[in-house]
């Protein structure tokens, strides 16, 4: 079995422009954005072990936040989640797997989170 490492970023709170309701699609939506990320592990972490051997939480952070306002308006959460993961992959060929949980605050009434969880592997 192969060593691996989870990186982790979660309750990014970012507004994006998502819905499917005239009322949704003009004005960007709260999101709470959660990542897990599965990456290939070295053999050992040593004190002196650079960055490098790892990967940057602010890459994570980028994908789930600066990464999203270019893409413009997403029907659905789904294709937001979709959007970080390709995101990912597409920056780090060691990243094995990407999990990505969206809440959508907005539509809370009493303090309920409600939302999807996407995984995805590389192909």
């Amino acid at each position: 079995m192969d060593d691996t490492l989870e990186l982790e970023v979660h309750d990014l709170e970012v507004q994006v422009l998502t819905g499917i309701y005239s009322e949704e699609t003009h004005l960007p939506q709260p999101l709470r954005i959660s990542l897990t990320v599965l990456l290939d592990a070295p053999d050992r972490y040593a004190p002196d072990t650079p960055l490098s051997a790892s990967k940057n939480y602010l890459d994570l952070r980028h994908a789930a936040t600066d990464a999203l306002a270019p893409a413009g308006h997403f029907t659905l959460i789904e294709a937001v989640a979709d959007h970080i993961a390709e995101t990912l992959f597409l920056q780090d060929r060691r990243v094995r797997r990407v999990k990505v949980k969206i809440v959508k605050l907005a539509i809370a009434e009493a303090g309920e989170s409600i939302g999807i969880t996407l995984v995805r592997h590389r192909r």
